[in-house]
């Protein structure tokens, strides 16, 4: 008999129990996986972006890294073009062109370095020549004393004699050869160094005006007067600290120079130039740098200059601390001494030597840019802003007191006839 159609497909539905359910049209199973289960069209397209974003993240650090000293040297040069702005817009006022104006400061301050290390320079060769030429006596001296004290026949020409045969001279000779190429390296390093700070600094400093309206061509007009606020607030701060500084690294010199002199310390104007220099413009241990070098050349001349250099030295610290600086800094870098360390060593600690310089006039800047956007209110008459303990409940001041009031009841209690006692 012919099937129907309702058998017919029935019979094309029924499929044996361990066959898998076909497939749907147009897909294709996958082996080991679940039927109809598809990847996400998303997932590729975020992997791609996961590794693409990883690799810019790779380039920018390996940039950063290989540009880390050119970085360095421009913020370097942009501190400096901020110091010397107020001079530039000083002269630029009355007249003289802004690249006129830079090349001259720039000038004098060439010409003032210049001349400090060509005066440093012929003192310590001077000071070196003179040590080569005592030498002999004081090996003498110093043979004299040993043989006398040990009973020892040391002769100066053995000594001598022992030094040039000797295997630790000709391997210091050797290294001092092979190591001149290094120096000359690093030399012309510094010198390159040098040069690339000064023409940024010329350039930032010049171009003042055209590189803040750059700046502020990218920003909305609301922004704008932020960042030139910043801008004053950085050049009055940074060319506040170099000017400041100056004034006292004069004041200093000079201290330093009258007692060098009064003591008959050979290249006492040198010498007080460095100590004036380095005191100010080394932070934390430029006032012990800078009076080694007196000391030591003092020393040369009486041992009792090199303790008297050493005790003024130190007595006028105090007096630049608490006298003559807060009176010349109030104005321009006010900033807490603690705060001024404290930047001074997270500046060492991320920039070295450069961080350390420009770590006082950051802080500053920043401080006083904040001082102008927080608000600040009036603190309440309250004891305790000034450090004083107020009196605690159940303790301190007012158990005191009932001590007190206990001490004086009892003498009146013991006077008095108790209520219990019969009249007489």
């Amino acid at each position: 008999m012919a099937p129907t159609d309702e058998t017919g497909q029935a019979a094309r539905h029924t499929t044996p129990p361990d066959a898998p359910p076909p497939a749907g049209p147009g897909v294709d199973p996958v082996p080991g996986s679940r039927p109809g289960v598809r990847m996400p069209r998303w997932l590729p397209r975020a992997m791609v972006l996961a590794l693409a974003l990883y690799a810019v993240f790779q380039l920018g650090s390996w940039a950063f890294h290989q540009l880390i000293g050119l970085l360095i040297n421009v913020l370097i040069a942009f501190f400096l073009a901020l110091a010397v702005e107020p001079a530039v817009s000083w002269m630029a006022a009355r007249g003289v062109r802004r690249g006129l104006g830079t090349f001259l400061v720039f000038l004098g301050v060439l010409i003032a370095a210049a001349g400090f290390v060509t005066l440093l320079g012929s003192m310590l060769a001077g000071q070196i020549i003179k040590i080569v030429e005592d030498f002999p006596d004081y090996l003498d001296s110093v043979i004299n004393w040993i043989n006398g004290h040990f009973h020892t026949e040391l002769r100066r020409v053995d000594i001598q004699e022992g030094l040039l045969r000797s295997d630790w001279l000709r391997n210091y000779v050797q290294n001092s050869a092979t190591g001149v190429l290094d120096v000359s390296t690093q030399v012309l390093g510094g010198l390159f160094q040098l040069l690339t700070i000064g023409l940024f600094s010329f350039y930032f400093a010049a171009d003042g005006p055209r590189l803040r309206r750059t700046v502020c061509s990218l920003l909305p007009p609301a922004r704008q007067a932020e960042v030139l606020r910043a801008w004053e607030i950085a050049v009055n701060k940074t060319g506040g600290y170099l000017y400041s500084r100056g004034l006292m690294a004069l004041v200093s010199g000079l201290a330093h120079y009258v007692l060098l002199e009064f003591l008959e310390v050979p290249y006492a104007p040198v010498l007080a130039v460095w100590v004036g220099l380095v005191s100010q413009f080394i932070p934390t241990i430029g006032t012990y740098l800078a009076g080694a070098l007196p000391m030591l050349i003092a020393f040369t001349v009486d041992p009792w200059y090199a303790l008297w250099v050493l005790v003024f030295v130190v007595i006028y610290q105090q007096f630049e601390n608490y006298v003559l600086q807060p009176k010349l800094t109030s104005r321009t870098v006010d900033i807490h001494p603690a705060v001024a360390f404290g930047s001074v060593v997270a500046g060492t600690a991320l920039l070295g030597a450069v961080g350390a310089l420009i770590a006082i006039p950051a802080t500053a800047t920043l401080q006083a840019f904040l001082g102008a956007y927080v608000r600040r209110y009036d603190v309440t008459d309250d004891p305790r802003v000034l450090g004083h303990r107020g009196p605690r409940p159940g303790g301190g001041a007012g158990a005191l007191a009932r001590v007190r009031g206990l001490w004086v009841r009892r003498p009146a209690a013991e006077g008095a006839p108790s209520a219990d006692a019969e009249p007489s």
